[in-house]
């Protein structure tokens, strides 16, 4: 299957770091080699870059480690394919507008069974179930909130109500934000870590680097990193339940129900 990382923060962060490890999986380390892909936001913005070559040795993802993108909230994927062919427009992070504002959207799983009747106002444009899944959840919320995005507690609650059914059709690990808020849904395997004073040195484990975070941050930053598994090999990341849908905000999880 895919992975996946993420990262929310308090102020503008770059994910040069954690993505080195992530990138050596994609044909390195770990064998998904069917393309990647990172969306950072910044501002109302929002950069992303795709690419269907391994991301180990794409000089797209060589000039994303070197080049620190500042974002509070980034999405990216690598992809060893299942459903859909190698290409482009089957490469995540997947993007659309809704509420004026954008939202990206990154899958790990399979939804063998999953059904998109293509009469809704998003359409997937490739032929993944992942993005067909991502169509299903947008047009969900849209109609149960046309006017606008609504507080906190109520998108939570819809995004619950649309997630829970879309896992009935196989396992739906996700990574969704519109830039101001970031959500997690672990099906079977999701961690996060919350990086935050007194900061650290922190070890890759798919690369032999090591970067103490006490140099690179102030007492008042705070960081949250989300991947399928741990990035590093001498920090405690916490292990998202099966069926669970977090949101984050300024880096750390908020508390919104269960």
């Amino acid at each position: 299957m895919c992975q996946l990382l993420g990262m929310n923060c308090n102020v503008p962060t770059d994910i040069c770091f954690s993505f080195e490890g992530f990138c050596a999986r994609g044909g390195k380390t770990d064998d998904h080699k069917d393309g990647w892909g990172i969306a950072f936001f910044e501002g109302l913005g929002c950069r992303i870059f795709l690419d269907d070559n391994p991301s180990s040795s794409s000089p797209i993802a060589a000039f994303i480690r070197q080049y620190p993108i500042k974002s509070m909230n980034v999405i990216a994927h690598i992809r060893k394919a299942t459903i859909g062919a190698v290409g482009l427009e089957n490469s995540h992070p997947f993007r659309r507008e809704l509420w004026g504002r954008y939202w990206v959207f990154a899958h790990n799983g399979d939804l063998p069974s999953l059904q998109y009747d293509h009469k809704g106002f998003y359409r997937p444009v490739g032929q993944t179930d992942s993005e067909q899944a991502f169509c299903l959840m947008l047009n969900y919320i849209r109609q149960q909130f046309p006017d606008g995005k609504p507080a906190i507690a109520e998108l939570y609650a819809a995004l619950q109500s649309i997630t829970q059914k879309i896992a009935q059709h196989g396992i739906f690990n996700y990574l969704l934000s519109d830039g101001e808020h970031f959500f997690a849904h672990c099906s079977t395997k999701l961690c996060y870590i919350v990086r935050q004073a007194p900061f650290a040195a922190a070890h890759l484990i798919d690369e032999d680097i090591t970067v103490d975070f006490q140099e690179l941050t102030t007492s008042s930053d705070r960081v949250a990193v989300i991947a399928t598994t741990s990035l590093t090999d001498n920090e405690t990341w916490t292990v998202i339940k099966p069926g669970e849908l977090l949101v984050f905000q300024d880096g750390q999880p908020l508390e919104l129900g269960s």
